[in-house]
């Protein structure tokens, strides 16, 4: 059998996940469910349009209950008492500032379970994450963009 990946993810955002799995199991399939009854009710199954989109998002519902089952399951909580304080790491929020003038940038580096870029969440594996890791405040790092290199420097580590 293959070994599960596992998940790296903050206690907040184990939460979030347990919070997401009860308001799939709870909510959405009874309304999927609904909606395929509704469906049913407009006749001919192999015309219905409505009754197609239900079952695709049941299944849509199901895969994502499997999914997020699996995450919590695999889950690794991020810890990060016992390191230097002024280290990038997983869990911390590094604020940098692109050289030589840019404007100063902070991100919290989480698992990829609760990456979300809008909230200034960025993944352990991302390239720019990998290349904040392990530095300290006050360092200059070469950081890899979509859009090539940048020079930073780390300014706070929280």
């Amino acid at each position: 059998m293959a070994e599960e990946k596992s998940y790296y993810m903050t206690e907040e955002g184990k939460q979030k996940l347990e919070e997401e799995l009860h308001q799939l199991k709870t909510e959405r399939r009874k309304e999927v469910v609904e909606r395929i009854k509704i469906a049913r009710g407009f006749g001919d199954l192999s015309e219905n349009s409505e009754y197609d989109a239900a079952k695709d998002e049941q299944a849509f519902v199901e895969a994502r209950i499997t999914q997020v089952e699996n995450m919590i399951r695999n889950a690794v909580i991020i810890e990060n008492d016992n390191d230097n304080p002024n280290m990038v790491s997983m869990g911390k929020s590094v604020t940098f500032q692109e050289l030589p003038d840019g404007d100063e940038e902070t991100y919290k580096i989480v698992g990829s379970a609760e990456a979300d870029p809008f909230e200034g969440k960025i993944s352990n594996d991302s390239p720019m994450a990998q290349s904040l890791i392990g530095h300290e405040v006050g360092e200059e790092v070469t950081v890899a963009t979509p859009g090539g290199e940048i020079e930073v420097k780390i300014i706070t580590v929280e």
